[in-house]
């Protein structure tokens, strides 16, 4: 009869597929010395499939179901029902109502129990299902506990988890469900543990929530509940809430609120003592599965019972590192503006490519500034630094350096900290033949490698590739070309500061730094309303383009009226940006040549919002802006004693901005165009390995390091195992959310704008391009699904390079991500869009459609009426 029912003490967690993922857990931590789990037993998957088997019209229903569209909530709720219904009205076969019923016996058959559901695929460490099954309390006599076996079963079939289902592409048919069955403890209260710290990460820190009565009170949020911290075994902090209501057990089966006693309801629902306790047995859990839990506890005659366990899903991982001492980590795609999760190829790549060695968690990459933060010497250099790019990154450092004992003592001797190639020597007087040498240089270098791995395959191909790294690098930070990009930095800091101390005006280099030559990433934006111009006087290929889905669609397209002209276009743009894409460097992600298609709907935007000749036309409105403002920004200095001096000093220092600052673009631009280089003949190398059958598919290279490949290539094989796990792991990154700052102890330090001169209700940010603009907010996730109108907004979390074709057809910027030379700040500063960026939750603050002011000047957002 397969086992239908399994008791606790027969359990343990590598049984999920039997008894869920519920069970697995309960059967495990009741196995844990010292920790006592209320008496109980799992009904498994077996149970459910066997009764399962008495409908046999489920399985037309559930092919059914896996064909709905997962918005069309109308067909699920109909759907999702009828299933339930059936479920629910199956008759519990015989020998099964019997096992169930025996093991009832054992325990006592009159005593009260809760019924909760475990399924499969719930708690697992990628999908936080929790709350997408039900639990039923209190429930009394073998007949009542056999109808709720059915309800657990039916709620696999809620419309919330069908839709979760199809939206995660899980097929209905493979989720089944097991029933725990456990004694009913009366607590005289109740609540959740988790032993780190949910808010902040600090793995250090256990918070405790209590409430009188039933835990379910707290759980479904129907009372306030008291809060304690824990840390070493003491407690630092609590609060204790005003307990109203607590959810009691009826005697003859199901809960009811009541209302606590006024005298009662200030009191602590746990002593200090009893909390330290409680996080002590909570650590024993967490020790035991190695990674921190969130547990349902409940307190019997100041006994501690848990009734669940499972993996906090939420925290940000550490970087791994062999110490025991503290570090800090600052954010390197805070940096990058670009926050999502790696792929190990990538995390490989880019560790190649860059100076200093990073440490990595949750796929994204961290600088460890430990030694600096802790050497007085070196510690305000830092914080300035960094700060000045990003205040919420100098903030959170500066929060650290102010902690007791968090940081080494290090002797005061050390060398100032400052950032790479800033120690460069006397600033270079502004002659753009050093640019234009610079870039022919960089190309010079590209073509080579390009022409040369052409003959390389297999091992030859990955020395080749780690030899040339070494070349792209030397181009890449030759200290002539830092230089430059120096020059053009100070400059506009030294034209911002000077031009407020004598004139009074804030950021005027924002204007004067508009429609520079040279800048590669704005060029791309203009370029495509070029490409625009060349297709708008074609109506059929622009009515093609409404439809395309296919990336090869550039053959079709050249058979139309003016289909030649629009693929010639397409594909000259495709050659000079084609290397470009949304995380770009991460060197895994789709590039815009792989996928044509991602450019479409810029086309389109731009076909419908512009006349033709745009491009053109901004960056010449932007240039005379720029050369009218140097024009009234000399005239108001030389009015001024020693004016002459001053606006000699001024005039240089705008010609260093106009001749260096578009330059700061061309590095990473000829980073990303080598990394298109080896991509190609990467996946020339992964499909001759597809072949070989070492490879399931092409792209799973993109789940291994470097020296991963490099074995795999030498010895033929794989490791398939590694490549799932690598792929689930990656699938669980992208939930996360990292932070700017990052400590040993799993803390995400937050800084703040230590600002209060703002009106009620704005958002805060920092400034990086000046104006105030009003429209209407976009809040656009993915690029893909820009659907913009003259005079939007775009509210989005990052915006890196690739973006830069959508600054066309805006007014304005917020980004929840950025600092002051940060890509979207630079492209916003040469296209005369008022930004603020490093708006925390913008995305989730501001909703799409909404009226708002952005004060690039003075960094914040109102919403308006």
């Amino acid at each position: 009869m397969g086992s239908y029912v399994l008791g606790f003490q027969e359990i343990d967690q590598t049984q999920v597929a039997i008894v869920g993922g519920k069970g697995a857990h309960l059967g495990e931590i009741s196995r844990i010395e010292g920790i006592r789990v209320p008496a109980g037993f799992c009904v498994t998957t077996d149970a459910y499939r066997r009764a399962v088997a008495e409908a046999p019209s489920i399985d037309d229903r559930l092919d059914q179901l896996s064909h709905l569209n997962p918005d069309d909530r109308e067909a699920i709720r109909t759907l999702s029902a009828e299933v339930r219904r059936t479920i629910e009205g199956i008759a519990i076969p015989g020998d099964l109502a019997a096992a169930i019923t025996r093991a009832l016996d054992e325990l006592g058959e009159q005593a009260a129990y809760a019924v909760r559901s475990s399924a499969t695929a719930e708690d697992l460490p990628t999908a936080s299902f929790a709350g997408q099954q039900d639990t039923y309390l209190n429930v009394v006599g073998p007949a009542a506990i056999l109808q709720h076996v059915s309800r657990c079963w039916a709620s696999l079939f809620t419309e919330r988890a069908v839709t979760y289902r199809l939206r995660n592409g899980f097929d209905h048919r493979k989720v089944q469900m097991a029933v725990v069955v456990q004694q009913m403890v009366f607590p005289q209260a109740a609540g959740i543990l988790f032993t780190a710290d949910p808010i902040t990460g600090n793995r250090k820190v256990a918070a405790v929530e209590a409430s009188f009565g039933l835990g379910e009170a707290l759980v479904s949020g129907l009372v306030n509940a008291d809060a304690y911290k824990v840390r070493d075994g003491e407690v630092v902090a609590n609060a204790v809430a005003t307990k109203q209501l607590a959810i009691l057990p009826l005697p003859a089966g199901g809960t009811q609120e009541q209302a606590i006693d006024p005298a009662r309801q200030e009191q602590p629902a746990l002593t200090d003592a009893q909390a330290v306790r409680l996080v002590q047995l909570g650590r024993r859990i967490e020790a035991h599965f190695g990674r921190p839990q969130d547990i349902e506890w409940c307190l019997v005659d100041d006994d501690f019972y848990v009734v669940q366990s499972r993996p906090i899903t939420t925290l940000f991982p550490i970087p791994a590192v062999d110490d025991d001492s503290n570090h800090v980590y600052v954010s390197v795609g805070h940096q990058q503006m670009m926050t999502d999760p790696m792929k190990p190829l990538g995390l490989a790549f880019w560790q190649m490519t860059t100076p200093r060695p990073m440490a990595e968690a949750g796929g994204r990459l961290f600088v460890d500034v430990t030694q600096p933060l802790a050497s007085p010497a070196s510690r305000a250099s830092l914080i300035g630094a960094l700060g000045k790019s990003d205040p919420l990154i100098g903030d959170a450092l500066q929060t650290i350096a102010e902690r007791d004992g968090f940081l080494p003592s290090v002797p005061d001797e050390g060398p100032a900290w400052a950032p790479p190639g800033t120690d460069a020597p006397a600033p270079i007087e502004a002659d753009p033949a050093i640019v234009t040498e610079l870039i022919e240089r960089s190309q010079v270098s590209i073509a080579t490698a390009q022409r040369e791995i052409r003959t390389r395959s297999g091992s030859a191909l990955l020395d080749f590739i780690q030899a040339d790294i070494q070349e792209m690098k030397r181009v890449q930070f030759e200290p002539y070309s830092l230089q430059v990009i120096m020059a053009g930095m100070e400059a506009t800091w030294w034209l911002n500061d000077q031009l407020q101390t004598w004139l009074g005006e804030k950021n005027a280099a924002d204007t004067l730094a508009q429609s520079v030559p040279n800048n590669v990433t704005s060029e791309m934006g203009l370029a495509l309303l070029d490409v625009a111009d060349m297709i708008r006087p074609h109506p059929e290929v622009v009515a093609f383009l409404e439809h395309v889905e296919d990336d090869n669609f550039l053959d079709e397209l050249a058979k139309l009226e003016g289909g030649p002209e629009a693929c010639d276009a397409i594909r000259a743009y495709l050659d000079r940006y084609g290397m470009r894409c949304v995380g770009e460097i991460d060197i895994t992600r789709p590039r815009w040549s792989e996928r044509p298609t991602t450019l479409v709907p810029l086309i389109l935007g731009n076909i419908r919002n512009f006349e033709p000749g745009a491009g053109k036309h901004r960056f010449e409105q932007g240039r005379q802006e720029a050369e009218k403002k140097q024009q009234e920004v000399l005239k108001r200095l030389r009015a001024l004693p020693d004016g002459e001096q001053k606006a000699d000093e001024a005039k240089r220092m705008i010609d260093r901005v106009r001749t260096f600052n578009g330059y700061r673009e061309y590095p990473k631009y000829g980073m990303v165009s080598r990394y298109f280089v080896y991509k190609q003949a990467l996946l020339e190398e992964a499909e001759r390995l597809v072949q070989a059958h070492v490879l399931g598919e092409k792209d799973d290279i993109f789940y291994l390091r470097f020296s991963e490949l490099q074995d795999v290539v030498r010895m033929k094989q794989v490791d398939d195992q590694l490549i799932r796990q690598r792929k689930d792991a990656f699938w669980s990154y992208q939930a996360l959310t990292p932070p700017r700052v990052l400590t040993s102890e799993g803390e995400c330090v937050s800084g703040t704008y230590r600002r209060d001169d703002l009106p009620d209700g704005a958002l805060v940010g920092l400034p990086v391009s000046s104006g105030v603009i009003e429209g209407r907010a976009r809040v656009i996730l993915d690029m893909a699904d820009a659907d913009l109108e003259a005079g939007d907004i775009l509210v989005t979390a990052y915006t890196d390079p690739s973006w830069s074709p959508l600054f066309v057809a805006i007014t304005g910027l917020v980004t929840e991500v950025g600092g002051l030379m940060t890509h979207g700040a630079v492209i916003a500063r040469e296209y005369g869009l008022p930004a603020v960026v490093g708006v925390e939750h913008a995305t989730r603050l501001i909703p799409d459609g909404q009226r708002i002011r952005v004060h690039g000047t003075d960094g914040y957002v109102e919403i308006l009426p």
